[in-house]
């Protein structure tokens, strides 16, 4: 699935992307750090992975978008 980043706290390695609808979506350090990334920016296009439904909803990858 693909998305936006919209925040991210290098101190704490966790932040938020939106979803192409515009639904945000919170991400841990887990998530971050599974990805390989050192860095994010707010408005990268990422390729999130993703489990669970509506409130349990919960990403377990961020990577950069790569074509």
């Amino acid at each position: 699935m693909q998305a936006t980043a919209y925040t991210y706290d290098s101190e704490t390695r966790s932040g938020s992307v939106l979803l192409d609808d515009g639904t945000p979506v919170t991400f841990d350090p887990p998530a971050f750090d599974a990805g390989g990334l050192r860095l994010l920016r707010p408005g990268q296009r990422v390729r999130i992975e993703v489990e669970g439904e509506g409130e349990q909803r919960r990403i377990t990858l961020v990577t950069l978008q790569t074509f």
